[in-house]
């Protein structure tokens, strides 16, 4: 019995790595070009954007809420700050008050779950709408060109052949780490979601809390934005559509439970890298469009299962010591 138990902690524990290496095994077997330095940076620079964004949902998830505004706030920055440059503004200042609108769009978010009660799905879903709306208002429906051609370079400028955005990435994944794991407002968030009442009793302000997660949700969303921006040369009202849904995924298959309060950021990095193998892979097989929405679908049900059931037996686990 206590074997069979180490077992099922084992798998709860690195199941999500097993199934990364797994996905790359088989994906190798049956692409010749799958393991190579091109297909790999190619890879990383693909969830390069998805991953910035899911380090702001795992904040706002292990709150117990959810946001699913991210993708429109990415695509809504993208626009901002294309006009910005268009219209004069410096790079630096560009990204400071693109970023600091990012900030404001997640703030709004925190103050409608927080001071105004709505549900995050419904209030998230709403800023997603509106912000989506806006793009195309103020764009007119057509795509933003013609700024600097120098902030395209950042997109394109590696450092020992890492590019620049990967780079990023890994560096809001550590702080992202650093916060949770080691500073009190990590273990505010973690207690917010774990058990919202005993965290108000013990003196933690659940309010401050859940609106700094939505704030830096936004902020990152914001971020995310840029890097699309500098990728793509041009800002599109509808970038961004499914990055939500992405992150989500990504969050969950690295082991953060919906209900909050539980999961790492290191192991959502896997679940990002998951993603990101599975699309490539599935491209380089060939593999259609509709086909792959399907997968992701299935993965995506498949994530929240097992996070349930790790869940409760963590739940058991815990009720036997």
């Amino acid at each position: 019995m206590k074997k069979n138990k180490q077992i099922v902690n084992l798998l709860l524990e690195y199941g999500i790595a097993v199934v990364l290496l797994l996905l790359i095994i088989i994906f190798a077997t049956q692409s010749s070009n799958f393991l190579s330095v091109n297909t790999v940076m190619t890879i990383l620079k693909q969830v390069s954007i998805t991953g910035i964004i899911s380090v702001g949902m795992t904040f706002v998830i292990l709150t117990g809420g959810i946001d699913l505004s991210v993708g429109s706030i990415a695509g809504v920055s993208s626009v901002t700050a294309a006009i910005f440059m268009l219209n004069g503004f410096s790079i630096p200042l560009t990204c400071i008050l693109t970023v600091l609108i990012a900030l404001i769009y997640g703030i709004l978010n925190g103050l409608c779950v927080t001071k105004l009660n709505m549900p995050p799905l419904i209030a998230t879903l709403g800023t997603q709408t509106a912000l989506r709306g806006a793009a195309y208002i103020i764009t007119g429906g057509l795509p933003v060109f013609g700024f600097s051609a120098v902030f395209g370079d950042f997109a394109k400028t590696s450092v020992a052949r890492i590019p620049l955005m990967v780079i990023l990435m890994a560096v809001i994944f550590l702080i992202g780490k650093f916060v949770l794991d080691q500073c009190n407002f990590g273990r505010y968030i973690y207690g917010t979601g774990g058990n919202e009442e005993a965290s108000f009793l013990s003196g933690i302000s659940v309010i401050k809390t859940k609106l700094s997660a939505y704030a830096i949700s936004g902020m990152l969303a914001g971020v995310a934005g840029l890097v699309l921006l500098s990728r793509t040369n041009s800002g599109q009202p509808s970038a961004g559509i499914g990055y939500e849904m992405d992150a989500i995924t990504a969050v969950v298959l690295g082991g953060v439970s919906l209900s909050g309060g539980q999961g790492r950021v290191s192991q959502v990095m896997i679940g990002v890298l998951i993603m990101g193998v599975l699309s490539t892979g599935m491209i380089m097989l060939g593999i259609n469009d509709y086909v792959q929405q399907l997968i992701k679908g299935l993965v995506l049900i498949a994530a929240v299962t097992f996070s349930e059931f790790s869940a409760r037996m963590r739940n058991v686990t815990s009720a036997e010591k």
